[in-house]
């Protein structure tokens, strides 16, 4: 063969890895928040850590999830063994409750993330950790976004929940645009930024539900999807004697500070998905009567872009 006639080799996809996908960084240079799903992109390393991560999981799902999230792992028809197509998710989700995973290259400021889930969108993140270090996660993936979260988007009452939440974030948006002071209006909305992700951490992302009438952890599932996409923290969080688990009370949930480095040391445990949409409404109420202002400080620190996505709602 001449060496004119020479086929260069083909060079594998760059892959959609989690901090190492070209393609996110240059959506993100671009300013994209909001992007398509590069599924020609996806390594079979990618592929391979889903197969990985979806199969040692599925025997703590049967031992600790809620049943509404077994019911929508069923719903969702996911394959075990592939990366899943957003628009394949969507056939099956949105007949459902009318929700959608919706593809983003990354941190959404806080304003435009609830606000997406008013509008039964949820921002789904398409990268995937390293299929060498399962355990290791340096932002959320696609595993922890759609197995971890949307199988709970399939149940009627967990949707409304979200959608009630979402709108959580325009009464906020509503009530700080009605002061003048703009010193006053950061303090408020820092200390409502702050209670607002602490209830969607301590409930949405790591809480725990009574689903039985037996006593004690043995009446207990996760339904928190910080959880159900933790292999070492699902079962350490219902088996754990280190972990201190309460019935949920909203005022102990938005003052409590929590860190994300490690395993959670202390959930809240909620009767059922109508027992949170109330607490949801309970948070709207406490939200209007200003007692969200002058929450506990600690963490989670409020970032700039956070604040700029409420401030640039509240004075629209």
């Amino acid at each position: 063969m001449l060496q004119s006639d020479t086929v260069p080799p083909v060079a594998p996809p760059p892959g959609m890895t989690t901090t190492e996908a070209p393609f996110i960084e240059q959506a993100q240079r671009d300013h994209r928040l909001f992007i398509e799903q590069p599924y020609a992109l996806y390594s079979e390393q990618n592929h391979e850590a889903w197969r990985r991560l979806f199969a040692r999981m599925v025997p703590r799902w049967e031992r600790y999830a809620n049943p509404w999230f077994l019911k929508g792992m069923q719903s969702l028809c996911l394959d075990a063994d592939r990366v899943p197509r957003l628009e394949d998710v969507n056939k099956f989700l949105s007949p459902l409750t009318g929700f959608q995973a919706k593809p983003v290259s990354g941190y959404i400021p806080s304003f435009i993330f609830f606000d997406c889930l008013r509008n039964r969108q949820f921002p789904t993140t398409v990268t995937i950790r390293r299929a060498d270090k399962l355990d290791y996660l340096p932002e959320p993936d696609i595993f922890h976004d759609i197995a971890g979260h949307v199988p709970m988007h399939t149940d009627k009452a967990f949707a409304e929940t979200l959608v009630r939440f979402g709108e959580c974030a325009h009464t906020a948006a509503e009530l700080v645009g009605g002061i003048k002071d703009e010193h006053e209006q950061v303090r408020r909305l820092t200390s409502i930024i702050q209670a607002m992700a602490r209830f969607f951490w301590f409930t949405v992302e790591f809480g725990l539900m009574r689903s039985g009438p037996a006593p004690g952890l043995a009446g207990l599932r996760a339904y928190g999807s910080g959880l159900l996409s933790s292999y070492g923290e699902l079962e350490h969080s219902l088996e754990s004697p280190a972990v201190q688990r309460f019935p949920i009370q909203l005022e102990w949930a938005i003052n409590q500070s929590f860190e994300i480095n490690h395993y959670q040391p202390l959930l809240f445990i909620v009767d059922s998905f109508d027992h949170l949409f109330g607490l949801v409404d309970e948070l709207e109420r406490w939200l209007r009567d200003g007692k969200l202002d002058n929450v506990a400080p600690g963490e989670p620190a409020v970032n700039e872009a956070d604040l700029a996505s409420f401030l640039h709602a509240a004075n629209a």
